[in-house]
């Protein structure tokens, strides 16, 4: 009986001694520094260009970390993070969608990232026939794309825009709302809008069609696309070093490459 008795005590022994020898992690941290992580970024659809740029370069340079993008409308994003989507870094569009997500206690660590400047684009038929925003008014623009004020920033910068000149109401008969920034690019590049409201940065990426003008910065608020880590992420670590590379020599490189500006 003692025997067993020192048997089992000999065991326990072992066992908690097992347990206290285990390596603590912060939170946080990448547990065992040689984990499999896959980053989640949910950014602007507007960033869809400069970030798979960004993929590959800062993988080689990170082993052990994928990254893993959403792009999407910055209000569609917010939605989806509000509504516990996997998530563990924030760059959206506009200042709206994060103060929203700020309010319920779901960021942390929020930075003023880039800034931006909206412009018309259209296709080439548009050129010698749209200089300022006033000729939109013209029968050769039958249709003109814009993201949904309600969900995607560049549409309320839009809206905003086209209200200051007295110009949202008449031209509502041509608007056609697309569900982000991209689309509007798209529905031009194809021909499928005469013209459309996309960043600047966007317009880089036209293939068929051309810038038209530059919308002055006084008819709407500043465009600040701001950036945040998620606060019930696991890798807050992982997901702070990617921040830190946005604004690094490299990174901002590439966001300057196309067309963003670092605020």
């Amino acid at each position: 009986m003692t025997k067993k008795i020192v048997l089992l005590l000999l065991i326990c022994s072992l066992v908690l001694a097992g347990c206290t020898n285990k390596p603590k992690v912060t939170e946080g941290e990448i547990p065992g520094g040689n984990e499999e992580i896959t980053l989640n970024i949910f950014a602007a659809a507007s960033l869809t260009d400069a970030f798979n740029e960004m993929k590959d370069i800062y993988e080689k340079e990170n082993d052990g970390i994928t990254l893993q993008f959403n792009f999407a409308g910055s209000g569609t994003l917010q939605k989806q993070i509000e509504e516990g989507a996997t998530a563990d870094y924030f760059i959206s569009a506009g200042v709206s969608q994060m103060n929203a997500l700020e309010e319920k206690g779901l960021i942390e660590d929020r930075k003023d990232l880039l800034k931006n400047k909206l412009v018309v684009v259209g296709t080439k038929d548009m050129q010698g026939k749209v200089y300022k925003i006033e000729d939109l008014l013209s029968e050769d623009v039958k249709y003109i794309a814009v993201g949904t004020p309600e969900t995607v920033p560049v549409g309320k910068y839009t809206e905003e825009a086209l209200t200051h000149y007295d110009l949202w109401e008449k031209l509502s008969d041509k608007i056609v709302f697309t569900k982000d920034v991209r689309q509007a690019l798209t529905y031009v590049d194809t021909g499928n809008a005469d013209v459309g409201f996309v960043y600047s940065s966007d317009a880089l990426a036209l293939e068929n069609g051309v810038t038209l003008f530059e919308v002055s910065d006084d008819s709407h608020k500043k465009i600040i696309y701001p950036a945040a880590i998620i606060k019930e992420t696991e890798y807050k670590d992982a997901a702070a070093k990617f921040a830190e590379f946005l604004v690094s020599k490299e990174g901002s490189a590439i966001l300057e490459k196309h067309g963003f500006v670092l605020n």
